[in-house]
């Protein structure tokens, strides 16, 4: 998996989601972004809704953008691969 492109990709449909490449490999930074967006991190805490409604809109959002399909495949996976890790 080349996670220097699917970071890219992620980035295109996050498009004001500021993620620092930092120290960090594309993988890492990828793998929390995921874990922040199932956790709802980027929201205020009074807000903030359960990781199965996040995993459903986040999942929903990668389907519904302009991404190869092969790109689509490869971010749903990461995000499932999430959630059983958050489990």
């Amino acid at each position: 998996m080349n996670f220097d492109a699917l970071l890219e990709q992620y980035r295109s449909i996050w498009n004001n989601r500021l993620l620092a490449p930092g120290e960090k490999s594309s993988e890492e930074i990828l793998h929390e972004a995921l874990k922040r967006e199932l956790l709802d991190k980027n929201s205020h805490p009074r807000i903030r809704k359960s990781k199965y409604e996040k995993y459903y809109s986040a999942t929903k959002r990668v389907v519904d953008s302009t991404i190869a399909e092969e790109v689509k495949i490869q971010l749903i996976a990461l995000h499932i691969e999430m959630m059983e890790e958050l489990r």
